[in-house]
């Protein structure tokens, strides 16, 4: 089915060498070799895409992108470092050591009836592998700022759907009708606020109006796809204005509808407080660039749903222990249903989520223990964020920084408290009422 009230016939407009800021040095050496390659074998080929729109808007891009009229087995041909991926979209990787340059054939919008294009009777792509023109190309991009080409035959940017405009005005905008679009790949959604994030881009109104409508279509995304969109939303550099895109849009509520309903029910805003705060932390680390744990995002993103689980599971009188490890068992289950969390990053999670409860203890022997745990780092990080929600995490904060010092003059200077039912029975009325933060 072509894509509806795209341009029928895309207006080719050249933006020549003197017009544009994209010059060959800011381009991969390796993307080069590709270009020129397959031009020398008598091939249309062009940088195409996120390259192309981060070097206009000044970003330095990360990944260089070649649309090209051959086929992969003719882009194959030409390189022995290539290999052919995808059954959906089929595609060339060209391999230079550690960096890959996607080649991909120009798509057309229409079904040749070969089986080569199928689509699910609610819109969604299955399969799109029909080859086309560099028009017909264009068109069937997903936003006008990505449906920009550049060719090394006059260093010019060719654009057929107004991205170029796009890009300077710094809009994002879907080609075609957005409601369609979004069918085709409810993923979208998510690329819309990443991009805008990414990019500081508004997303256009009509393309942003359909999203709080349809933004139950994620559940039709595969979860698997949607643990590696996170991944790109939130560990990108650009996390704090992903999150806040994806509340303002209705998209939190699809992809974490526990902690979203558990925000929206915090009154105090103490938990939505901790979030960006551990968010914020996160992007200063990406452009430090220092490493970031998808463990512990996760753990900070599900953080409030498991507060809520604990509390309900705490309101039944479940024994303390036994509540926090079914609360965590609870929402790293029904979270599993929308995105696929590996064990590798749940298990870490739910970990740091259950040494919260031994801060509170001063005995030696438990301090020992949970200083050399392995989780011990990421769990007093995440402490120290708890502490930007609530100030009665100050006291906690003080002595396992001294503890990591000095153990036995930090358990010197705060003594533990009796170990007694009616030394126990006032903290766990107050974690009670605190679980939220």
């Amino acid at each position: 089915m072509p894509i509806q009230n795209a341009p029928a016939i895309p207006q080719l407009r050249s933006i020549a060498r003197d017009s544009h800021p994209i010059s060959r040095k800011d381009i991969s050496p390796n993307a080069l070799r590709v270009l020129y390659r397959l031009k020398e074998g008598g091939h249309e080929a062009y940088l195409v895409g996120g390259a192309v729109r981060d070097l206009l808007a000044g970003i330095k891009p990360k990944d260089f992108d070649v649309a090209t009229d051959a086929t992969p087995e003719q882009v194959k041909a030409l390189f022995r470092n290539c290999r052919l991926i995808g059954r959906r979209f089929r595609l060339a990787h060209v391999l230079f050591g550690r960096e890959i340059i996607e080649v991909a054939t120009f798509r057309s919008n229409s079904d040749d009836g070969s089986g080569d294009r199928q689509q699910h009777e609610d819109g969604m792509l299955l399969r799109d592998n029909i080859y086309g023109t560099i028009e017909e190309d264009a068109v069937r991009r997903d936003f006008t700022a990505n449906a920009l080409y550049y060719t090394i035959e006059d260093f010019s940017v060719r654009d057929y759907v107004g991205g170029f405009e796009d890009v300077q005005a710094r809009v994002l905008r879907l080609i075609g009708d957005p409601e369609l679009r979004y069918r085709e790949d409810p993923v979208r959604m998510l690329r819309a606020v990443r991009l805008a994030a990414k990019l500081d881009f508004e997303i256009e109104r009509g393309t942003a109006a359909p999203i709080p409508r349809l933004a139950g279509l994620l559940a039709e995304a595969a979860p698997a796809r949607l643990f590696e969109e996170c991944l790109k939303l939130f560990l990108s550099g650009h996390a704090v204005r992903s999150f806040e895109g994806l509340e303002r849009l209705g998209l939190l509520a699809a992809l974490f509808p526990e902690s979203a309903s558990a925000l929206a029910a915090n009154r105090s805003g103490a938990l939505r407080r901790m979030v960006i705060a551990g968010l914020k932390n996160t992007d200063a680390r990406v452009a430090a660039e220092e490493p970031v744990s998808p463990a512990f995002l996760f753990a900070l993103l599900l953080w409030p749903a498991y507060c809520r689980a604990l509390m309900a599971l705490q309101a039944q009188d479940v024994q303390p222990v036994e509540a926090q490890r079914r609360a965590a068992d609870r929402v790293t289950v029904h979270q599993l249903s929308t995105v696929a969390l590996p064990r590798r990053f749940s298990l870490p999670m739910q970990e740091i989520w259950l040494l919260q409860t031994r801060f509170p203890l001063r005995q030696r022997k438990r301090v020992m223990r949970t200083l050399a745990h392995p989780r011990f780092r990421a769990a007093f990080d995440f402490l120290m964020l708890r502490q930007s929600a609530s100030s009665e995490h100050a006291e906690d904060v003080a002595f396992w920084r001294e503890a990591q010092q000095d153990p036995d003059l930090a358990i010197a200077a705060h003594p533990p408290q009796e170990d007694s039912a009616e030394a126990r029975r006032p903290r766990r009325r107050r974690r009670r009422r605190t679980a939220s933060s």
